[in-house]
C-alpha cells in the first residue's frame, strides 16, 4: 500500500522547468532514497511531497489523503508527517525546549520523559539545558532529528540531513534513523548525494535527472544492475557536470 503517491507533478520557476510529469509511489514502511545530481529537482520534489510548496500541476496523496497546499490545509495530515531540512534552525530556548515544541504544538502529553528519550537517541541528553543556538553543526542536526521525531510521525522526509557532517555525526544520525524506522514502521523519504548512504540505508531508490524520475527500484538493483544507462553512469561516477 502506498504511503506517498505523486501523479503528474510538474513545477517551473519562471521559464525554468524543475519537475516534469513526476509519477512516483513510496510504499508504506519503506526507507526510500532519492539520488541524482544537483539541479535534478530533488529538493523541490520533497517540498511538494510534504506540503511546503504546491506543484503547478498534478497531485500528491499522503497516507491515503490528497494533499492540499496553503496555510492550515490538511492540518491533521501534516501533523502525521515531519520534514528535516539540510540547514535546520534552532529556537532561542534550550535544547530540551526546542525538542519539546512539537509536542506542545500538538497538545501531546508526555513531557520530559518523551523528550529525554528522543535526546538520548541522538546523544544530546547531556546538553539538554544548553541554548539550542549554541550547538555545533552536527549537534544542531541531531537536535533537529530529535525534534522531528519526538511525536512519532508516520512519514519522515529528509533533505540531505547529514550533508557536511563528520563521520561520527553521520553514524549517529543514520543509527537514529534506522532505529526510528524499525520502532515506528515509519515511511521515510531521504534525498542524499551520498551514494554510500543510500546503499547503506534504503530499501528502494529512485534516480532523478533533469526534473524527471529516470529509474526506481530495489536499491541493490539500482546500484548493481540499473536498466537505464544514465542511472548506471551516475552510480559508477561516470556522469560529469
Amino acid at each position: 500500500m502506498s504511503a506517498i503517491k505523486a501523479e503528474g507533478v510538474s513545477k517551473s520557476f519562471g521559464k525554468r522547468v524543475v519537475l516534469e510529469d513526476i509519477n512516483l509511489e513510496v510504499g508504506g514502511g519503506d526507507l526510500f532514497a532519492i539520488i541524482g545530481p544537483s539541479g535534478a529537482g530533488k529538493t523541490t520534489l520533497l517540498r511538494i511531497l510534504c506540503g511546503l510548496q504546491p506543484p503547478d500541476s498534478g497531485s500528491v496523496a499522503v497516507l491515503g489523503e490528497r494533499l492540499s497546499y496553503g496555510k492550515g490545509a490538511n492540518l491533521t495530515l501534516r501533523r502525521r508527517m515531519s520534514f528535516i531540512a539540510q540547514k535546520p534552525i534552532a529556537f532561542r530556548e534550550t535544547v530540551r525546549e526546542n525538542v519539546a515544541y512539537p509536542l506542545s504544538a500538538r497538545g501531546i502529553e508526555g513531557g520530559k520523559e518523551v523528550v529525554d528519550r528522543a535526546l538520548e537517541q541522538v546523544r544530546l541528553l547531556g546538553l539538554a539545558g544548553n541554548p539550542g543556538a549554541t550547538l555545533s553543526g552536527g549537534e544542531m542536526q541531531r537536535m533537529a532529528f530529535a525534534r522531528a521525531t519526538v511525536y512519532g510521525p508516520e512519514v519522515l522526509i529528509l533533505d540531505e540531513f547529514t550533508a557536511h557532517l563528520d563521520p561520527q555525526n553521520i553514524k549517529l544520525l543514520e543509527d537514529a534513523l534506522v532505529s526510528y524506522q524499525k520502532e515506528k514502521g515509519a515511511t521515510i523519504v531521504l534525498v542524499t548525494h551520498n551514494l554510500f548512504q543510500a546503499k547503506r540505508l534504503a530499501k528502494t531508490t529512485a534516480f532523478m535527472l533533469d526534473g524527471a524520475v529516470v529509474e526506481r527500484g530495489e536499491t541493490s538493483r539500482i546500484f548493481n544492475s540499473p536498466t537505464d544507462e544514465r542511472t548506471g553512469a551516475y552510480v559508477r561516477g561516470e556522469m560529469v557536470y
